[in-house]
């Protein structure tokens, strides 16, 4: 009986990440099992933002910090990965004067994967520690510097690069199956993040910092702590998207992609790992319903001149909209989870369910 109270009290206490996945990971079967090729990438697309938004939400949602450099970290994670990824022949093809200790180097994708995310949380932890002792609107500021000083160097270190030509030669490892996995996986560890202490004092910061220096939190150190954390997600982000898309160049990991990272969690909700996971599944899906719509438009020729940034427009109206009349997302703070109400009933049935024993039913009849 002990146990099958801690059993339901844990579970009342951390359905989330389970009610978050369940329909996840039903929803990859169905579409590798039944869906058509383009449904396949737009779902695996729809994992890999999940990984970037749950990474920004673990720093900005618990700190209250907007974090511009993440899509800067992304692109660290990426082009690290794909160096250690690339066969040495690809290398020789793509990057022919990369530095001679990089060309022979050829790892699994996996370790691949961990290197790219670790070199983005390195450079997130030499750089992060003076960055979080600043106040909320100069940390904001300085961001929005470290991503351009990150984007410039993507552009113009053309030795491990390609500059801003397009890198080629990446070989396709990310697949549907991959990119659900650790989706899901980083769904649990937000949200286990965001129920630590680290967690629930850098929670503390965002709503108060002075308070929560006064009671013995130490600001900066837990700030650091998220910002790490969040880095090393983007960069695995990164390399599970380069895996994916094969071919791309450091402008892809500049305003564009950061807009449409923000807007996902900030249209979900970035207080609660729940609204970046609702946050994500919606926009995911609406940009590509309004690319599909500016394509077809474009094709029966409805305007004189092509309709061209259609998607953004309509995203940027929307996150407005979001902005005014629901501040704090789609779902804000709140998280998914069962009440006490939906497990008292799931007890009341378990216990309808059992069996009686037979000596009970004999001294009843007594």
């Amino acid at each position: 009986m002990k146990t099958q109270n801690a059993i339901l009290l844990w579970l009342k206490s951390h359905t989330t990440p389970f009610l978050l996945s369940i329909p996840l990971l039903l929803l990859a079967v169905l579409v590798q099992a039944f869906g058509g090729t383009l449904l396949i990438r737009i779902v695996t697309v729809l994992f890999i933002n999940l990984v970037m938004v749950l990474g920004l939400q673990v720093f900005m949602g618990n700190s209250g910090i907007l974090n511009f450099a993440h899509i800067g970290f992304m692109g660290i994670g990426a082009y690290t990965s794909v160096l250690f990824s690339m066969t040495p022949q690809a290398k020789a093809a793509t990057l022919p004067d990369l530095y001679p200790f990089l060309r022979p180097i050829h790892l699994p994708f996996l370790p691949s994967l961990l290197i790219g995310a670790l070199a983005a949380a390195l450079v997130a932890a030499l750089v992060g520690y003076a960055l979080m002792r600043l106040s909320d609107a100069a940390a904001v500021i300085t961001l929005f510097a470290l991503l351009v000083i990150i984007h410039t160097i993507l552009v113009h270190w053309s030795i491990v690069t390609n500059g801003p030509r397009t890198l080629f030669g990446v070989d396709n490892y990310t697949t549907l199956g991959i990119s659900a996995f650790f989706g899901i996986l980083i769904i649990f560890i937000a949200y286990l993040f965001k129920e630590t202490p680290v967690g629930l004092k850098l929670r503390a910061s965002r709503d108060d910092r002075y308070a929560a220096a006064s009671i013995g939190i130490n600001v900066v150190q837990v700030r650091w702590a998220g910002f790490v954390l969040s880095a090393f997600l983007a960069g695995f982000g990164g390399g599970l998207w380069a895996h994916f898309i094969t071919s791309f160049s450091p402008y892809a990991f500049y305003l564009t992609e950061t807009f449409s990272i923000l807007s996902m969690l900030v249209i979900g909700g970035t207080g609660s790992v729940s609204g970046a996971v609702v946050g994500t599944v919606v926009v995911t899906f609406l940009r590509e319903a309004l690319r599909a719509i500016e394509n077809s438009a474009n094709i029966a020729g409805l305007f004189q001149n092509n309709l061209v940034g259609f998607t953004e427009v309509f995203l940027s109206i929307l996150l407005i909209l979001i902005l005014i009349y629901r501040p704090s997302g789609i779902l804000g703070s709140r998280e998914i989870r069962l009440t006490s109400e939906d497990l008292r009933s799931v007890t009341a049935s378990s216990q309808t369910d059992r069996p009686v024993p037979s000596s009970t039913k004999e001294g009843k009849h007594v």
